[in-house]
Protein backbone atom coordinates (compact mmCIF):
# COMPACT_ATOMS: atom_id res chain seq x y z
CA UNK A 1 0.00 0.00 0.00
CA UNK A 2 1.55 3.32 -1.11
CA UNK A 3 0.47 6.86 0.55
CA UNK A 4 1.16 10.45 -0.78
CA UNK A 5 4.40 11.84 0.75
CA UNK A 6 2.60 15.11 1.71
CA UNK A 7 0.64 13.26 4.77
CA UNK A 8 1.96 14.52 8.11
CA UNK A 9 2.26 13.04 10.74
CA UNK A 10 0.67 15.39 13.92
CA UNK A 11 0.58 15.28 17.51
CA UNK A 12 -1.73 17.56 19.66
CA UNK A 13 -2.60 17.96 23.17
CA UNK A 14 -6.13 18.07 24.19
CA UNK A 15 -7.75 17.32 27.32
CA UNK A 16 -4.21 16.64 29.39
CA UNK A 17 -3.42 13.65 26.25
CA UNK A 18 -1.02 13.80 23.58
CA UNK A 19 -2.77 12.74 20.47
CA UNK A 20 -1.39 11.63 17.39
CA UNK A 21 -3.74 12.72 14.15
CA UNK A 22 -2.33 12.12 10.32
CA UNK A 23 -3.40 15.64 8.14
CA UNK A 24 -3.34 14.94 4.53
CA UNK A 25 -3.58 18.23 2.68
CA UNK A 26 -5.33 18.44 -0.35
CA UNK A 27 -4.53 20.02 -4.04
CA UNK A 28 -7.60 22.19 -4.31
CA UNK A 29 -7.28 25.50 -2.49
CA UNK A 30 -9.58 26.07 -0.06
CA UNK A 31 -11.12 22.43 0.86
CA UNK A 32 -13.49 21.72 3.45
CA UNK A 33 -11.97 19.93 5.81
CA UNK A 34 -12.70 15.77 6.62
CA UNK A 35 -11.75 13.93 10.12
CA UNK A 36 -12.55 10.54 10.01
CA UNK A 37 -12.79 8.45 13.60
CA UNK A 38 -11.74 4.84 13.35
CA UNK A 39 -13.40 2.47 15.58
CA UNK A 40 -12.50 0.21 18.44
CA UNK A 41 -9.04 -1.22 18.78
CA UNK A 42 -8.11 0.23 15.11
CA UNK A 43 -6.16 3.61 14.27
CA UNK A 44 -5.44 6.81 12.14
CA UNK A 45 -3.27 4.78 9.65
CA UNK A 46 -5.93 1.97 9.31
CA UNK A 47 -7.84 5.01 6.74
CA UNK A 48 -4.39 5.48 4.45
CA UNK A 49 -5.89 4.83 1.60
CA UNK A 50 -9.08 6.56 1.68
CA UNK A 51 -7.99 9.55 2.85
CA UNK A 52 -5.48 9.21 0.18
CA UNK A 53 -8.49 8.86 -2.38
CA UNK A 54 -10.37 11.97 -0.53
CA UNK A 55 -7.58 14.43 -0.32
CA UNK A 56 -8.15 15.38 -3.86
CA UNK A 57 -11.23 17.57 -3.22
CA UNK A 58 -10.77 17.50 1.01
CA UNK A 59 -7.95 18.30 3.46
CA UNK A 60 -8.27 14.53 6.01
CA UNK A 61 -7.69 14.48 9.39
CA UNK A 62 -7.16 11.07 10.61
CA UNK A 63 -7.21 10.67 14.57
CA UNK A 64 -5.95 8.37 16.72
CA UNK A 65 -8.45 8.32 19.20
CA UNK A 66 -7.43 8.19 23.46
CA UNK A 67 -5.93 5.09 23.83
CA UNK A 68 -5.12 3.68 20.25
CA UNK A 69 -2.74 3.95 17.18
CA UNK A 70 -0.02 6.33 18.72
CA UNK A 71 -2.60 8.73 21.00
CA UNK A 72 -1.67 8.37 24.76
CA UNK A 73 -3.26 5.94 27.03
CA UNK A 74 -5.61 7.43 29.51
CA UNK A 75 -6.59 6.05 32.80
CA UNK A 76 -9.03 2.84 32.93
CA UNK A 77 -12.08 4.48 33.64
CA UNK A 78 -11.44 7.51 31.13
CA UNK A 79 -12.53 5.94 27.59
CA UNK A 80 -16.60 6.46 27.67
CA UNK A 81 -18.03 8.32 25.02
CA UNK A 82 -18.26 11.77 27.22
CA UNK A 83 -14.61 11.70 26.99
CA UNK A 84 -14.04 10.69 23.38
CA UNK A 85 -16.84 13.15 22.38
CA UNK A 86 -14.61 15.90 24.70
CA UNK A 87 -11.32 14.74 23.38
CA UNK A 88 -13.16 15.80 19.20
CA UNK A 89 -14.48 19.05 20.39
CA UNK A 90 -10.93 20.04 21.96
CA UNK A 91 -9.41 19.05 18.32
CA UNK A 92 -12.20 20.56 16.39
CA UNK A 93 -11.07 23.78 18.64
CA UNK A 94 -7.65 23.45 18.60
CA UNK A 95 -7.54 23.30 14.83
CA UNK A 96 -9.97 25.80 14.24
CA UNK A 97 -11.91 23.70 12.23
CA UNK A 98 -15.32 24.85 10.75
CA UNK A 99 -18.04 23.55 8.51
CA UNK A 100 -16.22 20.56 8.42
CA UNK A 101 -17.10 16.93 7.49
CA UNK A 102 -17.40 14.22 10.59
CA UNK A 103 -16.94 10.68 9.35
CA UNK A 104 -16.83 8.00 12.11
CA UNK A 105 -16.48 4.27 12.24
CA UNK A 106 -18.23 1.80 14.87
CA UNK A 107 -17.15 3.25 18.23
CA UNK A 108 -15.75 6.70 15.83
CA UNK A 109 -19.10 6.41 14.78
CA UNK A 110 -20.97 6.66 18.25
CA UNK A 111 -18.62 9.02 19.09
CA UNK A 112 -19.73 11.37 15.71
CA UNK A 113 -23.45 11.22 16.58
CA UNK A 114 -23.16 11.99 20.10
CA UNK A 115 -21.02 15.01 18.76
CA UNK A 116 -23.80 15.34 16.17
CA UNK A 117 -26.35 15.28 18.58
CA UNK A 118 -25.49 18.27 20.43
CA UNK A 119 -25.58 20.40 16.97
CA UNK A 120 -21.92 22.08 17.06
CA UNK A 121 -22.13 25.15 14.67
CA UNK A 122 -18.86 24.06 13.14
CA UNK A 123 -20.27 21.00 11.64
CA UNK A 124 -21.67 20.79 8.12
CA UNK A 125 -21.89 17.34 7.25
CA UNK A 126 -21.84 13.74 9.16
CA UNK A 127 -21.18 10.35 7.77
CA UNK A 128 -22.21 7.06 10.04
CA UNK A 129 -20.58 3.97 9.64
CA UNK A 130 -21.96 0.88 10.36
CA UNK A 131 -23.25 1.40 14.28
CA UNK A 132 -26.54 2.72 15.76
CA UNK A 133 -28.10 3.23 19.19
CA UNK A 134 -28.55 -0.47 19.62
CA UNK A 135 -25.46 -3.12 18.64
CA UNK A 136 -27.04 -6.84 17.53
CA UNK A 137 -25.38 -9.31 20.45
CA UNK A 138 -23.68 -11.32 17.94
CA UNK A 139 -21.58 -8.91 16.72
CA UNK A 140 -21.46 -7.34 20.53
CA UNK A 141 -20.11 -11.24 21.11
CA UNK A 142 -17.46 -11.35 18.42
CA UNK A 143 -15.78 -8.49 18.89
CA UNK A 144 -15.80 -8.69 22.98
CA UNK A 145 -13.79 -12.32 22.15
CA UNK A 146 -11.66 -10.79 19.46
CA UNK A 147 -10.05 -8.18 21.84
CA UNK A 148 -9.69 -11.40 24.35
CA UNK A 149 -7.94 -13.30 21.88
CA UNK A 150 -3.87 -14.05 21.85
CA UNK A 151 -2.78 -10.56 21.62
CA UNK A 152 1.45 -11.65 21.19
CA UNK A 153 2.94 -12.42 18.00
CA UNK A 154 6.10 -14.09 17.20
CA UNK A 155 6.24 -11.81 13.99
CA UNK A 156 3.81 -9.37 12.30
CA UNK A 157 2.61 -11.91 9.66
CA UNK A 158 1.62 -13.89 12.98
CA UNK A 159 -0.51 -11.26 14.10
CA UNK A 160 -1.70 -10.67 10.29
CA UNK A 161 -2.58 -14.55 10.06
CA UNK A 162 -4.82 -14.91 13.22
CA UNK A 163 -6.50 -11.60 11.54
CA UNK A 164 -7.40 -13.12 8.70
CA UNK A 165 -8.67 -16.35 10.29
CA UNK A 166 -10.85 -14.08 12.11
CA UNK A 167 -12.07 -12.20 9.17
CA UNK A 168 -11.59 -13.75 5.88
CA UNK A 169 -14.01 -11.64 3.97
CA UNK A 170 -11.49 -8.43 4.72
CA UNK A 171 -9.29 -7.17 1.63
CA UNK A 172 -6.02 -8.73 2.14
CA UNK A 173 -3.88 -5.52 1.26
CA UNK A 174 -6.07 -3.26 3.59
CA UNK A 175 -6.54 -5.96 6.51
CA UNK A 176 -2.31 -6.37 6.47
CA UNK A 177 -1.39 -2.67 6.43
CA UNK A 178 -4.55 -2.19 9.34
CA UNK A 179 -2.74 -4.77 11.29
CA UNK A 180 1.28 -3.62 10.58
CA UNK A 181 0.68 -0.36 11.74
CA UNK A 182 -1.62 -1.77 14.81
CA UNK A 183 1.79 -3.18 16.19
CA UNK A 184 4.07 -2.27 18.40
CA UNK A 185 7.45 -4.36 19.60
CA UNK A 186 8.15 -5.25 23.32
CA UNK A 187 11.94 -5.85 24.30
CA UNK A 188 11.42 -9.50 24.80
CA UNK A 189 11.41 -9.12 21.02
CA UNK A 190 7.10 -10.22 20.42
CA UNK A 191 4.97 -8.29 19.32
CA UNK A 192 1.39 -6.51 20.32
CA UNK A 193 -1.07 -4.45 19.49
CA UNK A 194 -1.14 -0.29 20.10
CA UNK A 195 -4.00 0.19 21.71
CA UNK A 196 -4.51 0.49 25.65
CA UNK A 197 -4.16 -3.02 27.39
CA UNK A 198 -7.18 -1.93 29.65
CA UNK A 199 -9.18 -1.96 26.83
CA UNK A 200 -8.79 -5.43 26.41
CA UNK A 201 -9.58 -6.62 29.87
CA UNK A 202 -13.01 -8.23 30.58
CA UNK A 203 -12.93 -6.68 33.98
CA UNK A 204 -12.69 -2.87 32.46
CA UNK A 205 -15.60 -2.72 30.33
CA UNK A 206 -16.08 0.27 28.65
CA UNK A 207 -19.86 2.33 29.93
CA UNK A 208 -21.89 2.37 27.12
CA UNK A 209 -24.67 5.37 26.61
CA UNK A 210 -28.04 3.98 26.78
CA UNK A 211 -30.27 2.87 23.47
CA UNK A 212 -32.83 5.78 24.56
CA UNK A 213 -30.02 8.18 24.80
CA UNK A 214 -29.01 7.60 21.30
CA UNK A 215 -31.66 7.73 19.53
CA UNK A 216 -32.73 11.06 21.58
CA UNK A 217 -29.16 12.65 19.90
CA UNK A 218 -30.19 11.08 15.89
CA UNK A 219 -33.25 12.91 16.35
CA UNK A 220 -31.54 16.07 17.35
CA UNK A 221 -28.75 15.85 14.33
CA UNK A 222 -29.33 19.16 12.25
CA UNK A 223 -26.91 18.46 9.43
CA UNK A 224 -27.11 16.36 6.13
CA UNK A 225 -26.39 12.72 6.66
CA UNK A 226 -25.49 9.57 5.49
CA UNK A 227 -25.88 5.85 6.99
CA UNK A 228 -23.57 3.38 5.39
CA UNK A 229 -24.50 -0.18 6.34
CA UNK A 230 -22.47 -3.34 5.63
CA UNK A 231 -24.96 -5.76 3.84
CA UNK A 232 -23.79 -8.73 5.77
CA UNK A 233 -22.76 -6.51 9.28
CA UNK A 234 -23.83 -8.50 13.01
CA UNK A 235 -23.52 -5.17 14.54
CA UNK A 236 -26.08 -2.90 12.93
CA UNK A 237 -29.20 -4.68 12.10
CA UNK A 238 -31.03 -3.93 9.20
CA UNK A 239 -34.27 -2.84 10.90
CA UNK A 240 -32.23 -0.51 13.14
CA UNK A 241 -30.49 1.31 10.44
CA UNK A 242 -34.14 1.73 8.49
CA UNK A 243 -35.40 3.44 11.90
CA UNK A 244 -31.85 5.03 12.53
CA UNK A 245 -33.43 6.74 8.81
CA UNK A 246 -36.34 7.73 9.80
CA UNK A 247 -35.18 9.00 12.98
CA UNK A 248 -32.29 11.43 11.65
CA UNK A 249 -34.55 14.58 10.08
CA UNK A 250 -32.11 14.59 6.87
CA UNK A 251 -30.39 11.41 6.26
CA UNK A 252 -29.70 9.09 3.29
CA UNK A 253 -28.88 5.18 3.24
CA UNK A 254 -26.14 2.86 1.37
CA UNK A 255 -25.63 -0.36 1.71
CA UNK A 256 -22.87 -2.04 0.40
CA UNK A 257 -22.93 -5.24 -0.75
CA UNK A 258 -20.71 -8.51 0.43
CA UNK A 259 -19.69 -6.00 3.40
CA UNK A 260 -19.57 -6.93 6.85
CA UNK A 261 -19.72 -4.23 10.33
CA UNK A 262 -15.62 -3.22 9.36
CA UNK A 263 -16.89 -1.69 5.91
CA UNK A 264 -13.47 0.56 5.09
CA UNK A 265 -11.85 -3.00 5.81
CA UNK A 266 -13.56 -5.27 3.70
CA UNK A 267 -15.03 -3.55 0.93
CA UNK A 268 -12.97 0.04 0.57
CA UNK A 269 -14.09 0.92 -3.24
CA UNK A 270 -17.51 0.39 -2.95
CA UNK A 271 -17.51 2.34 0.34
CA UNK A 272 -15.40 5.14 -1.61
CA UNK A 273 -17.75 5.48 -4.46
CA UNK A 274 -20.56 5.94 -1.73
CA UNK A 275 -18.92 8.75 -0.23
CA UNK A 276 -17.99 10.31 -2.94
CA UNK A 277 -22.05 10.44 -3.99
CA UNK A 278 -22.61 11.84 -0.77
CA UNK A 279 -19.95 13.91 -0.58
Amino acid sequence: MTTEAAVADQTVTLNGLRFHYRDWPSARTGAQDLVLLHGFTGHARSWDSLAQALSADYRVLALDQRGHGESEWAAPDQYGVDYMVGDLEAFVAALGLDRFVLLGLSMGGRNAIHYAGKRPPELERLVILDIGPETAAAGSARITAGVQARDTFESVDEAIAQARTANPNADEAEQRHRVAHNLMQMPDGQWTYRYDRALRDPANPRPRPTPEEGWRLLANIAVPALLVRGEVSDVLAREVADRMVETIPDCRFQEVAGSGHSIPLDRPRELLEALRTFL
